[in-house]
C-alpha cells in the first residue's frame, strides 16, 4: 500500500512516500480500514521531529483517520464491511498510522462517521473533539451557566471547545490574534471575544465577569500562558493545559485562590494502552457524532492536501496560526 513513512526523525523533508505491505487482521476482535483521509495534528509534527519519541521507527504518521471498513475479523460484532467509520488511532512509532492506504485496528476503538460530513470532516474530527470534550467535562466538570476562557479558540482544539461549551449552556469567552479570526468564532457562538495583541486579556475577563473571574479556563498554548491566566480564573475555579507550564512557573495566586488545575493529554490511553479510557473516548466519538448529524456541531476543515503533500502539511502547522484542521486526502 502507499503511506508516508518516516524513517529518521527531523524537519518536515524527513517524509518520504513509501510502498509498504497491505495490513492485515491478526485478530478476531480487528477491522481493516480503507482510509479516505487523515487528520494532521501538532503531534505529528513534535513526534516527525523528535520532541516526541516515536516508540518504534520507521514510522507511518497520523493520529486521526476515517474511512470504510473493507475486511472484519470472526469476533466482530457490533461492525460489517462497508461501515463509514472515524477514530483516534495509532501514529505514534511502528508501521501503524493513518497517513496511509490502510490500518487496522480493534473495533472497541472504532466509531460510527457522521453520516450529515464527509471523510475529510471526519478525519479531522477525533483528536480536537476528544481534547475538547475531556477537558472541559472530564477535568473541568463544566455545568450550565458556567463561564469559561478558552484560549486560541480559533485554533482545531479551541474551535470545538467553543462549541461544545455552549452547547452545555455555558457562556464563553475567546482569545484570538486577528479581526478575521474574531468574525470565525463569534460565527461558532463566542459570547465575548478578545484580541490578546491588542488587549490585556486578563482585564477583559475580569470586566466580562464583573470582576469576578470565570469559571474555568482552557488553555491550548502553554508555557508562560498557564502563569498569566491564573489571574482571570475565580477563587475555587479551574484551570486546564493541553501543554507543560513553563518550568519556572509561580504557583502562588493558583494557590492562593485555591484554582484546582488539571492537564489533558488525551494521547495517554493510548500512549500507556488504557483500554478502559481507549473505549470511553469511542463512546465520546460515538455520542459527539450524533451532535454532528444533529447540526448541533461543525468541523472546520482550512485546508485539504492529498497524501503526497504532507510535508507541505507539517509546515502549514508549524508555520503557526491555523485555523481550524489541515487534512490529506487519500487516493
Amino acid at each position: 500500500m502507499k503511506c508516508i513513512l518516516v524513517e529518521n526523525t527531523g524537519g518536515p523533508d524527513v517524509m518520504q512516500t513509501a510502498s509498504v505491505d497491505t495490513p492485515d487482521i491478526e485478530k478476531d476482535t480487528q477491522v481493516r480500514v480503507r482510509l479516505m483521509a487523515a487528520g494532521v495534528n501538532p503531534v505529528d509534527t513534535k513526534l516527525r521531529a523528535g520532541i516526541y519519541p516515536y516508540s518504534e521507527l520507521p514510522a507511518i504518521p497520523g493520529c486521526d483517520g476515517a474511512g470504510i471498513i473493507d475486511k472484519v475479523g470472526k469476533a466482530v460484532s457490533h461492525l460489517s464491511e462497508g461501515n463509514e467509520v472515524y477514530f483516534f488511532h495509532g501514529g505514534l512509532g511502528g508501521k501503524t498510522g493513518n497517513y496511509a492506504e490502510y490500518i487496522v485496528l480493534d473495533e472497541r476503538f472504532v466509531a460510527r462517521k457522521p453520516s450529515s460530513i464527509d471523510f475529510n470532516q471526519a478525519a479531522a474530527a477525533p483528536l480536537v473533539l476528544l481534547t475538547a470534550w475531556e477537558a472541559l467535562f472530564d477535568r473541568a466538570r463544566l455545568q450550565e451557566d458556567n463561564t469559561v476562557l478558552i484560549h486560541a479558540g480559533a485554533g482545531g482544539v479551541g474551535h470545538i471547545a467553543i462549541q461544545l461549551a455552549k452547547q452545555a449552556g455555558a457562556r464563553v469567552c475567546t482569545t484570538i490574534s486577528s479581526e478575521e479570526k474574531a468574525e470565525f468564532v463569534r460565527k461558532l457562538g463566542a459570547d465575548h471575544v478578545i484580541n490578546y495583541r491588542q488587549q490585556d486579556f486578563v482585564e477583559k475577563v475580569l470586566e466580562w465577569t464583573d470582576g469576578k473571574g470565570v469559571d474555568i479556563a482552557m488553555d491550548n498554548v502553554g508555557g508562560e500562558l498557564v502563569e498569566t491566566t491564573f489571574p482571570a480564573v475565580k477563587p475555587y475555579g479551574d484551570i486546564v493545559t493541553l501543554l507543560q507550564p513553563a518550568k519556572d512557573t509561580d504557583w502562588s495566586v493558583a494557590r492562593q485562590r485555591n484554582l484546582r488545575l488539571g492537564f489533558e493529554v488525551m494521547l495517554s490511553p493510548l500512549v500507556l494502552e488504557l483500554e478502559d479510557a481507549q473505549r470511553h473516548q469511542t463512546d465520546i466519538l460515538n455520542q459527539v457524532a450524533d451532535l454532528i448529524d444533529q447540526h448541533q456541531l461543525k468541523i472546520h476543515v482550512s485546508k485539504t492536501l492529498p497524501l503526497d503533500e504532507a510535508v507541505a502539511a507539517h509546515k502549514l502547522i508549524e508555520a503557526g496560526s491555523t485555523t481550524g484542521k489541515i487534512v490529506l486526502t487519500v487516493p
